[in-house]
């Protein structure tokens, strides 16, 4: 009886704990820009995308950031960075089962001037 009860109390205490802990969702893609594309034409696509994807469910608390290398050669062959932050995880899955068709898609298609062709998603956890 006394393992019983004390695994209840570690799975309550492990419900309750997790969304303290809970990261949000990051997906990072390393992109491309095209020799003629300027650092401005970058933040212009990424908005667009951006506005598109937060008419979208679950991306409605989506955030964006590009991130452009200072120091030569310091990510290897990316010119930047396009990050997007989701609240949840449980956002960013309701956002992604969307994806095909949708407007943020449209937005990917209409650009022609950075390609992103690899991304990471990750567990983004804010340190106090």
């Amino acid at each position: 009886m006394k393992t019983f009860v004390r695994l209840m109390v570690v799975f309550m205490l492990m419900f309750v704990a997790a969304p303290a802990y809970a990261g949000e969702a990051m997906q990072m893609w390393r992109c491309e820009m095209e020799d003629d594309v300027t650092e401005e034409e970058v933040v212009a696509i990424a908005g667009e995308w951006l506005k598109a994807a937060k008419t979208m469910k679950g991306g409605e608390r989506l955030e964006a950031n590009v991130y452009f290398p200072v120091a030569v050669n310091a990510i290897g062959e990316v010119d930047v960075l396009f990050v997007v932050f989701a609240p949840t995880f449980e956002e960013w899955g309701k956002f992604w089962d969307n994806y095909a068709g949708s407007p943020a898609a449209e937005a990917d298609k209409r650009n022609t001037k950075v390609v992103c062709p690899n991304s990471v998603l990750w567990e983004s956890i804010k340190i106090k």
